[in-house]
């Protein structure tokens, strides 16, 4: 195993994804079992990938809550055990200096990229890192409006200098990301890498990029079960779900037009598997959830001679938990895209996400062959 260290910087350093994230590569550290964490089963263990007592964490963030602080809220709502407090607390502590606040831009957009990309260039060099991956895990954003930059790096270049605001945040990091010669990739449903100039800004520099929208939940379930129902013949005619979640990601998702990105991204890979159905996705915000959510699905489907059929499943579980060995496999995979050259999107990382970058595949099977032989091939 090579001893090189990654930095991970993570846009949303301070929530709750992030902590547990950076909270998880610590208890691993002292010995903790790395459940969930797909480049640890033996599929990956010849696959070089940077080890994760290697990965040096620092982020952007927009409050300025301690992690140790957010370490116990989490841990008091069972997001992560009693106990651990005690031993990645100094961790935690030691990680503090490399957070950036972001505060109220008073410069233009293109002023607010160079800042951010200086800061990720500084964190690289206070830590000797031979690299850096940059994971956005904050808030997801509402659609943003397109302009016609999106379409032209130069023109994108020029408007950024202007007074007015012509890309959202998740935009920003991305450039941000690139400007450091870090990849990128997204864990939230946002703009983000969408517009074809960001995407083409981390092409002309060699670039890696990646996303969009985890799947840790529901649609991780549908993109199991839906491929089962066309390899069985069976006609599915309608799929509703319903998702009860609390916490910042919940309150988040109260908002209509917030909603409306994550909502597309959960049906995209349904309609791609099993064609257009009846029955929509519903988000609710129940706040004395916390940290959980629960997800309720109903399928109704015919059989041989048409006779009706239905499928129920419910899902539970704690949404940061599931996140966080993920961002750290993504973390791995995305360096090593980094240092073997690869420039560009990267559909084979599609295993992990709703809407996957360059990628139509939604199937988990098929996705996750993919990355093995991505990984294979390397």
């Amino acid at each position: 195993m090579t001893e090189r260290r990654v930095g991970v910087w993570l846009f949303g350093a301070r929530g709750s994804v992030a902590t547990t994230t950076i909270a998880g590569a610590a208890a691993l550290r002292h010995g903790g079992a790395p459940v969930g964490l797909v480049t640890e089963t033996p599929a990956f263990a010849d696959a070089g990938l940077v080890p994760t007592d290697q990965l040096v964490f620092g982020g952007h963030d927009i409050v300025e809550t301690p992690l140790t602080k957010r370490l116990e809220s989490l841990v008091a709502g069972g997001v992560l055990p009693h106990g651990i407090e005690s031993l990645v607390r100094a961790d935690l502590a030691a990680t503090e200096p490399d957070l950036v606040t972001v505060v109220d831009r008073q410069v233009s957009q293109y002023e607010q990229v160079k800042q951010w990309a200086a800061d990720i260039r500084t964190f690289a060099e206070r830590h000797d890192l031979e690299s850096v991956v940059a994971i956005n895990v904050a808030s997801t954003e509402a659609p943003y409006p397109h302009h016609p930059s999106h379409d032209d790096v130069g023109v994108l270049r020029h408007a950024l200098t202007g007074a007015d605001d012509v890309l959202p945040a998740s935009s920003l990091a991305a450039l941000a990301a690139f400007e450091a010669a870090a990849s990128y990739v997204d864990f939230t449903p946002s703009n983000s890498i969408r517009p074809a100039a960001v995407r083409q800004w981390a092409a002309d520099r060699g670039l890696p990029f990646g996303g969009q929208d985890a799947k840790t939940g529901e649609t991780l379930v549908k993109s199991v079960l839906a491929p089962m129902f066309s390899a069985r013949a069976l006609q599915v005619h309608a799929w509703s779900g319903t998702n009860l979640l609390g916490g910042g990601d919940g309150a988040t998702l109260a908002d209509p037009r917030t909603a409306q990105s994550k909502n597309t991204s959960k049906e995209r890979g349904l309609s791609d598997l099993i064609g257009d159905v009846a029955g929509e996705v519903h988000i609710d915000y129940v706040d004395p959830m916390g940290d959980w959510k629960t997800a309720w699905d109903h399928i109704v489907f015919s059989g041989f001679l048409g006779v009706r059929m239905t499928m129920q499943f419910t899902w539970q579980g704690c949404d940061s938990a599931l996140a966080a060995p993920l961002v750290l496999d993504l973390a791995r995979l995305s360096a090593a895209a980094l240092d073997r050259g690869h420039v560009g999107a990267m559909p084979f990382l599609g295993f992990y996400f709703k809407d996957p970058v360059d990628s139509t595949e939604h199937s988990l099977v098929r996705q996750y062959d993919e990355l093995l032989r991505w990984v294979r091939e390397c």
